[in-house]
């Protein structure tokens, strides 16, 4: 399928899009169906499935009104697109440019008029090492399909799990963060490199010089301290960086029983 068959001439006027890396979406089934009736988002990019793709919840999704495609694997990994009331075309599964990699990391599809890639970038701990060296080409391969889409022209939102902090205001304590595989500055240079291409880090325009948090582990009550991290990110291509017009974290979801160690991330294109 072109790109451009799945984009019509307008698309709403107002979308609301979220992220919300659910850390295993049939454990925590309850806690996303009640965030999705609370905060009604139009489009959902989910990270973390933890779940192969048969045992999917496409019943209680669809019940809540949304349509859906997802990439599932067992125990690890899996991320899906939700859509408010229509049906994602999905236009890509697997990020391209590494044809035995077997983690389901990546997925991409159209939805009313606006390009959506949904991704959970690998952790790369520990680092240096196998899995740090994964991470760089993964961030390499992204950058690659992140430049082919934007030769398009098309309004596209690329969200969701980038694991990495990009600034020092992006991290409670940047020092003791030195040698984690999240703010090593190879992975910041690579994330900084993929939004110089054009793309537009949407929290941070909204919010210059504000501590943003969208993750709180489990240990040493990091959440009642507010000890966070912001590790998801939502990525603008000009096309459409001028209809953004507002952007938060659902923090109080991370207060809830049985919540995720991340929060709903969300943004608003008027």
């Amino acid at each position: 399928m072109q790109l451009s068959e799945t984009f019509p001439a307008q698309s709403p006027l107002l979308m609301k899009i979220a992220t919300f890396n659910v850390n295993g979406i049939n454990g925590r089934l309850a806690l996303l169906l009640r965030w999705l009736a609370e905060a009604e988002p139009d489009v959902v990019c989910l990270q973390e499935l933890k779940a192969p793709q048969e045992k999917f919840p496409e019943r209680a999704i669809r019940a809540a009104g949304y349509g859906a495609i997802w990439h599932g694997q067992k125990s690890w990994n899996g991320v899906a697109i939700l859509a408010k009331g229509t049906e994602p075309i999905e236009t890509t599964r697997g990020l391209p440019g590494e044809p035995d990699d077997s983690h389901s990391r990546y997925i991409e599809a159209a939805v009313n008029g606006v390009l959506i890639g949904c991704m959970y970038v690998p952790n790369g701990n520990p680092s240096p090492g196998p899995k740090f060296d994964y991470k760089l080409r993964w961030y390499d391969r992204l950058s690659q399909r992140a430049q082919e889409l934007l030769a398009t022209g098309a309004p596209i939102v690329l969200a969701g799990d980038y694991n990495v902090m990009p600034t020092d205001l992006d991290v409670y304590k940047p020092e003791r963060w030195t040698d984690d595989a999240l703010f090593r500055p190879e992975v910041r240079e690579a994330f900084a490199k993929l939004v110089a291409q054009g793309w537009t880090d949407a929290i941070r325009h909204l919010h210059p010089d504000e501590k943003i948090y969208t993750f709180w582990d489990y240990f040493r009550n990091a959440w009642g301290r507010n000890a966070g991290l912001r590790l998801d990110h939502f990525l603008l291509s000009p096309s459409i960086a001028d209809r953004l017009s507002s952007a938060d974290v659902d923090r109080h979801v991370r207060g809830w029983d049985h919540a995720s160690d991340h929060a709903p991330t969300w943004i608003v294109l008027d």
